[in-house]
């Protein structure tokens, strides 16, 4: 499919690149501001990616997760760049030995590319702008947003996606996740940069939504659960039947994995 869509957003540029096209999850953009790339992308879409490198002059690479749409060019862009990528520190370790990926996943994106990171700096900076390293672990453990504080941009790794999830992967964490995004919230930003989603105006106010949307369907499983309900028969009932993704990735990336997660989330520690 190659690629998709370029992105002009003030100075802000993106380039959305994928194997398929199967809805957002399955293309990811890659961003650049100024100097600086904000993850490489896919493997499988190098030869796409590597002109949007080779464009301008390139000074820093950030990193948010080890996961492999987000850190698969890494590597390669450190070969043909000399960059080092910057990682957070749990990120570094994963990507030095490598990672398994499911099936569905590897056809999606390609293999994981090994790198070699470094920590990110403790005064990180996009061109001169300060910029904030919030750690925000659910969906991946070690991932990681940026944010532009006096610009309100966040660039949100996968804490966004979108308002409302219909799946899970099974290495996911729901109750991580809406501590992630409360923790987010407490701090100030307007506009997302999504790396599936896109550019996201009102990002508090959307962000917000999906917090709610997850703590509201955390009770209606719960309420269920106490109801004597099977897993199968709750995830019906809040998602309907699993589709096709569910299926083919042995239910790696499934509804039941969602209504599974939202079991565990504390419903004490947030307002519902």
């Amino acid at each position: 499919m190659s690629v998709m869509q370029r992105y002009q957003h003030r100075d802000l540029v993106g380039l959305r690149v994928g194997r398929v096209n199967l809805g957002i999850n399955t293309s990811f953009i890659v961003y650049r501001l100024g100097d600086t790339i904000i993850d490489s992308g896919p493997s499988n879409q190098w030869k796409y990616v590597k002109p949007f490198i080779e464009s301008r002059p390139l000074e820093q690479l950030l990193l948010t997760h080890h996961h492999e749409d987000h850190s698969g060019n890494a590597g390669a862009i450190h070969q043909l760049t000399g960059i080092q990528p910057n990682a957070p520190a749990l990120t570094i370790d994963i990507l030095k030995r490598g990672f398994k990926i499911p099936p569905m996943q590897r056809f999606i994106w390609g293999r994981c590319g090994l790198a070699d990171a470094q920590p990110l700096s403790d005064d990180i900076r996009i061109g001169t702008e300060k910029t904030k390293a919030l750690f925000t672990p659910g969906h991946a453990k070690d991932m990681t947003c940026y944010l532009m504080e006096d610009r309100g941009w966040l660039f949100s790794a996968d804490l966004y996606i979108a308002n409302y999830l219909k799946l899970l992967r099974s290495d996911e964490s729901i109750p991580l996740l809406l501590d992630s995004i409360r923790f987010t919230l407490s701090h100030d930003f307007d506009t997302i940069l999504c790396p599936h989603r896109g550019i996201v105006e009102n990002g508090q106010q959307k962000l917000g939504e999906k917090y709610d949307y997850l703590t509201n369907l955390a009770e209606q499983a719960q309420t269920l659960n106490a109801q004597g309900l099977g897993l199968k028969e709750m995830t019906t009932r809040l998602l309907g039947k699993e589709g096709a993704m569910g299926v083919l990735s042995r239910y790696n990336f499934s509804k039941r994995n969602l209504v599974a997660s939202c079991l565990d989330v504390d419903l004490k520690q947030h307002q519902v």
